[in-house]
C-alpha cells in the first residue's frame, strides 16, 4: 500500500471536495484527494448514453448562486440559458391540460389565491429563519414537528393549493413525500434559494446551464491538483486524535491501495455515507444520532432525446407541471448547438417508489405516457431514453441530497458544522445558501478551506 503525507486529506472528489482542496493547495498546504468512484464529479456527471450528451446528476445554475458562478468564471466555463419560450403545460388533478404563460398555474381564482397566500406565508417565514441557522425560529420547534403536509393543510383547505405548493419543495427539491419532513426543513429550503417565490418561478431556479456539462467544475479543479487526486479509492478507516493540549491533531485516512497521513481531513461526501467509514476512536454520541436523522430522497430523471425540439413547432416551452401524474415535472434540456431535442422529466417519492415496481419496459411505457400528456403523442417515441437512478449509485445512494427527519433539524442543525477533532464536513447537504446545488457545495468547499486555514494558522 501506497502511503503519503500530506497536510489535508479530502474523502470525495465532488464540487465539494475538490473546491475544499483548491483552496487549501493555492494558500500552501499540501493535500491528497481520495474518491471511490472512477471518475471525479460525485453527483455532478456529464455521460454520453448513445451517443447523446447527457446531464445525468445536478447541471442548474441561477442567478443568486455567486459562488458557483464565480468558480465558473474562474474555470473559464461558459453557461447558456435554458430555452423557455412558448407556453408551458399544466396538468389538473383530474388531468385536463392547461396550457399558459408565466409563473402562475392556470387554476380556478379560488385556488390561485390560496397559493399566492401560501407562498407569501413561506417567504415570510423564510425571510425571517434565514438559511444559516434556521433552528433559531422562535418557532423553530413548532415548525419542526409538523409534516410540511400537515403544516400547508393547517394554513388551507384547498387541496390543489396545497398539493401544487407542496410539489416545489417534496417533489422538485427534497424528492420526500410532503408528509416525510418538516415544515421548517421546507423554510430552510426556501430560505436557501432566496424566498419561496424564487423556488416557483422555474425561469429563476432553472436558469442556465453550463456549454459542456456541470462535471467539468470538478474536472478542471482535479486537473489543477494534479497528481493529488486518487480515484477508485474508497475510505474504510479514519484514525484521528487531538488536537489537545495545544498539539495539532493527526488522522490517517485508510483506502483502497492507499493511506494517508495528515493534519485534518474533510469528509466531503453526503451525510448518509458517513457511516460507509469505520471511526478509530468512534464518533462522538452526538454525531452518531444526528447522522441517523438524515437521509436522501428518491427521484428518477429521466431523459429523452428527438431528432427535433418538436415541441417548439408546437409553440410549447417543453415545461410542464402537474403534482398528480407520473412525471411531475418536465423541461427543455436541449444541449447548447445541438439540432436534437432533449426533454427532462422526474419522478419522485412514492411516485419513483411505483414505477420501480413495473418492468423497466412498463416503466419506460408508463414515463414517456405521462410526458406525452404535457406535450402531445411525439413524445412516446424517443430517439434516446435513458433514467438516471441515484438511488441505486453505491457512492451516492439516493437524490438530490440529505434532509431531516421531523423534528431533527431543529434538534441537530446546530452541531452538523462542528469539526470532530481535525475531521471537518463538507457537501451541499450541510450548505446554508444554495443549499443541495453545486453552489452550495462550492460554498461549503470554501468554508470548510477557511476553517482549516484558521485552525493551521493557530497551531503552527
Amino acid at each position: 500500500m501506497q502511503t503519503l503525507e500530506r497536510d489535508v486529506v479530502v474523502i470525495g472528489a465532488g464540487p465539494s471536495g475538490l473546491t475544499a482542496a483548491w483552496e487549501l493547495r493555492r494558500a500552501g498546504l499540501s493535500v491528497a484527494v481520495l474518491e471511490a468512484r472512477d471518475r471525479v464529479g460525485g453527483r455532478t456527471w456529464t455521460d454520453v448514453v448513445d451517443g447523446a450528451t447527457l446531464e445525468i446528476g445536478g447541471q442548474w445554475v441561477s442567478p443568486d448562486q455567486t459562488a458557483l458562478i464565480g468558480v465558473l468564471e474562474e474555470l473559464g466555463l461558459q453557461t447558456y440559458s435554458r430555452y423557455r419560450e412558448g407556453r408551458s403545460v399544466y396538468l389538473d388533478p383530474q388531468g385536463g391540460r392547461h396550457l399558459y404563460t408565466g409563473d402562475m398555474f392556470p387554476v380556478s381564482d379560488a385556488t390561485k389565491a390560496e397559493m399566492e397566500r401560501l407562498i407569501g406565508l413561506l417567504d415570510i417565514l423564510a425571510a425571517e429563519a434565514g438559511p444559516e441557522e434556521p433552528w433559531k425560529h422562535p418557532r423553530a420547534r413548532e415548525l419542526d414537528t409538523v409534516s410540511f403536509h400537515h403544516w400547508l393543510r393547517q394554513q388551507s383547505r384547498d387541496e390543489e393549493a396545497c398539493n401544487n405548493i407542496g410539489l416545489f419543495i417534496a417533489g422538485g427539491m427534497l424528492t420526500k413525500p410532503a408528509h416525510a419532513f418538516s415544515a421548517l426543513q421546507a423554510v430552510l429550503m426556501a430560505a436557501s434559494a432566496g424566498s419561496f417565490s424564487n423556488l416557483v418561478d422555474e425561469d429563476f431556479i432553472l436558469d442556465k446551464r453550463v456549454v459542456g456539462g456541470m462535471q467539468q467544475v470538478s474536472e478542471r479543479l482535479a486537473a489543477r491538483l494534479e497528481g493529488d487526486v486518487f480515484l477508485q479509492s474508497p475510505v474504510r478507516t479514519l484514525r484521528w486524535e487531538g488536537p489537545a493540549d495545544g498539539e495539532p491533531g493527526a488522522v490517517t485516512a485508510v483506502a483502497e491501495g492507499v493511506s494517508v497521513n495528515a493534519r485534518f481531513a474533510v469528509m466531503a461526501v453526503p451525510p448518509n455515507l458517513y457511516s460507509r467509514v469505520s471511526y478509530e476512536p468512534p464518533l462522538p454520541r452526538r454525531q452518531h444520532q444526528m447522522h441517523q436523522h438524515q437521509s436522501l430522497g428518491l427521484v428518477i430523471k429521466v431523459h429523452a432525446v428527438y431528432d427535433t425540439p418538436f415541441w417548439r413547432e408546437d409553440g410549447l416551452s417543453g415545461t410542464g407541471f402537474s403534482s398528480g401524474a407520473i412525471v411531475q415535472e418536465v423541461y427543455d434540456n436541449t444541449n447548447h448547438g445541438d439540432s436534437r431535442g432533449t426533454l427532462v422529466g422526474f419522478v419522485s417519492d412514492e411516485k419513483a417508489d411505483a414505477m420501480f415496481d413495473l418492468s423497466p419496459e412498463e416503466r419506460r411505457a408508463a414515463i414517456l405516457r405521462s410526458i406525452a400528456d404535457f406535450l402531445g403523442e411525439k413524445a412516446l417515441e424517443p430517439a434516446v431514453y435513458y433514467e438516471s437512478d441515484w438511488g441505486t449509485e453505491e457512492w451516492t445512494r439516493g437524490a438530490y441530497a440529505a434532509s431531516y427527519d421531523l423534528g431533527g433539524l431543529h434538534r441537530y442543525g446546530p452541531h452538523q458544522h462542528q469539526p470532530v477533532g481535525p475531521i471537518h464536513w463538507s457537501s451541499s447537504d450541510l450548505a446554508a445558501e444554495g443549499y443541495q446545488h453545486v453552489d452550495g457545495a462550492v460554498r461549503m468547499g470554501q468554508r470548510t478551506a477557511a476553517a482549516i486555514l484558521k485552525s493551521a494558522a493557530v497551531i503552527r
